[in-house]
């Protein structure tokens, strides 16, 4: 059976609340004049400062994380629509590329597009190999 509950514990409970730090609920309302006290009480309240700043400090840091993260899935997003395009265009003329080859594909279609376009820039270079030739 549950113990009911008296006028002093709650009145404990409600000391406990404002004041966890177990201090007598008088140490709140008078002030104290012990200047040991006094110091005790300011080096726990820097410390409590020094707490609160590094966790504001971390939280900071994680929203930038975050917000991090973010643009680059959305930059990640951009990126595989361009390379969807891509595919889309490469995969009627190219199917079963293979993915790790998309370094030397990229140089290889680079040189012969290139190439092309030597060649078209030149027209009298390609006439006089042809008359070389014959």
């Amino acid at each position: 059976m549950a113990k009911p509950v008296t006028p002093q514990d709650m009145f404990d409970m409600w000391q406990k609340m404002v004041n966890p730090g177990a201090y007598p609920l008088q140490s709140l309302m008078f002030p104290v004049l012990d200047p040991d006290e006094i110091e005790k009480k300011i080096s726990e309240l820097e410390a409590v400062e020094h707490w609160l700043k590094a966790n504001v400090n971390m939280l900071g840091l994680t929203i930038k994380s975050l917000q991090y993260q973010r643009a680059m899935l959305k930059g990640g997003e951009k990126f595989s629509e361009e390379m969807g395009a891509d595919r889309a265009a490469k995969a009627s003329t190219a199917p079963g590329d293979n993915p790790a080859m998309w370094a030397w594909n990229m140089m290889a279609n680079a040189g012969k597009t290139g190439m092309a376009a030597a060649r078209a820039a030149s027209p009298r270079a390609s006439g006089s190999r042809k008359k070389k030739k014959r």
